[in-house]
């Protein structure tokens, strides 16, 4: 019993300390691993306004919905990873946050010019432009017997004569469409197009089929925007604000350590490593889903941290109870582990309930913290109520008879 629970106690050491080896490249590579957000990296924050046009037609979803399409495609340009855009249909605003661009000039000045959609010949010689295209649209086409994804288009009276002696004359060619001067399709012509009507195919899903199909509506902004608001965090004071967040965790990891050692002893040095297993975790799950650590997610992570500790301390103070009560060591940590379960499971409950609320009604920065915040009280519970518990009754196995002392209460003579 001795010799099995030594082994099992050395190999999740040994285990720990591999991933976490293995972990520390993935998850702090600057280009592959957990995306740094606006605050941390440094970047510009733009608010674009839509402004209503001469002819006082109310702006709408769908132009707003057109306007962030082409933005997006201005964004792809700039080659951003991990561009941040929301739209505030209520304000009529785009929020566009580009971390890791140092000129917000520049960033503004290609995000307004205006788009051009064009067809073009093989050689790049410009047909037709995108302003006689009438609509587009996605959908499913089973006609050929299997299931295609494509683009059903239509061009005004003017544009349907122009691309019927288009498609007739390039017949068995390939017409380039450009955005701009990056070209986006090359469909062949396999029939000429003379009513106007035609399809574009080669999607693989109905998803991207319809991200295509705004795009071709959208062509130019179909409002105007101007800019209401323009930030820019420079890169040195990202770094910095980064520095001082990582000081601040390992801070407080220093003194949330020393505190069990010296409090809790033995259990003490349990949740420590315990907290080492809750952080992998957490990182990781970040990592995986995709999250973009800004400085409140930091905030949500310290705070989760804590959570953690005290998801520990409830547990060990009722293992602490159960000694004085005269039990014996693997009884008082059954005990104690059993009893807390409620108390620990409530409170952290309601904590994920403010966390969804956070979620669901803050802004990007807000929900960053959410996210964090949920995702640590999961992983906390796993490590207080699975791990722990694993490690503490191994240790206990080893030996049933070790010191009281070494669980923070004085010998019982």
């Amino acid at each position: 019993m001795k010799r099995g629970n030594t082994l099992k106690l050395a190999i999740a050491v040994i285990l720990v300390a591999v991933v976490v080896f293995f972990s520390i490249q993935p998850l702090t590579n600057s280009e592959t691993g957990i995306p740094l957000g606006l605050d941390l990296r440094g970047g510009v924050h733009l608010v674009l306004q839509a402004e209503t046009g001469k002819d006082g037609a109310a702006i709408t979803n769908d132009d707003m919905d057109k306007a962030r399409a082409v933005i997006e495609e201005r964004v792809n340009g700039l080659g951003v990873s991990e561009p941040y855009i929301q739209t505030n249909y209520d304000k009529k605003r785009i929020i566009i946050e580009l971390a890791g661009v140092n000129d917000p000039d520049e960033a503004v000045k290609v995000l307004q010019t205006t788009a051009k959609l064009t067809f073009r010949d093989p050689d790049g010689n410009i047909l037709m432009d995108g302003s006689l295209l009438k609509n587009a649209q996605a959908a499913v086409d089973t006609s050929s017997g299997r299931t295609d994804y494509v683009v059903q288009i239509s061009f005004t009276s003017e544009g349907t004569s122009k691309f019927a002696d288009i498609t007739t004359k390039y017949l068995g060619q390939k017409i380039g469409i450009y955005m701009d001067e990056r070209k986006i399709q090359d469909p062949e012509v396999s029939v000429p197009i003379v009513d106007g009507q035609g399809q574009i195919q080669g999607y693989s899903s109905l998803e991207e089929a319809a991200q295509y199909a705004v795009m071709f509506r959208s062509g130019a902004l179909p409002v105007s925007m101007s800019i209401v608001e323009k930030n820019q965090v420079g890169a040195l004071l990202g770094a910095d604000s980064l520095n001082k967040s990582l000081n601040a965790c390992v801070i407080a990891l220093i003194f949330i350590f020393l505190f069990m050692l010296v409090l809790y002893r033995l259990p003490g040095l349990v949740a420590d490593f315990s907290l080492v297993v809750f952080s992998v975790i957490v990182l990781w799950v970040l990592y995986g889903i995709g999250t973009v650590l800004t400085l409140p997610g930091i905030a949500g992570f310290v705070l989760s941290i804590g959570m953690a500790v005290d998801l520990n301390i409830i547990v060990y103070e009722r293992i602490k109870e159960e000694l004085k009560l005269g039990k014996s060591l693997r009884a008082a940590v059954d005990a104690g582990f059993s009893r807390a379960f409620i108390t620990v499971f409530d409170s952290n409950i309601t904590t994920i309930f403010a966390a969804l609320a956070l979620f669901l009604l803050g802004s990007a920065s807000i929900q960053g913290f959410a996210i964090t915040l949920i995702v640590g009280i999961v992983a906390s519970l796993f490590t207080a109520i699975t791990f722990t518990r694993w490690v503490m009754r191994w240790i206990v196995g080893i030996n049933p008879r070790m010191s009281k002392w070494l669980f923070g209460i004085k010998e019982v003579k």
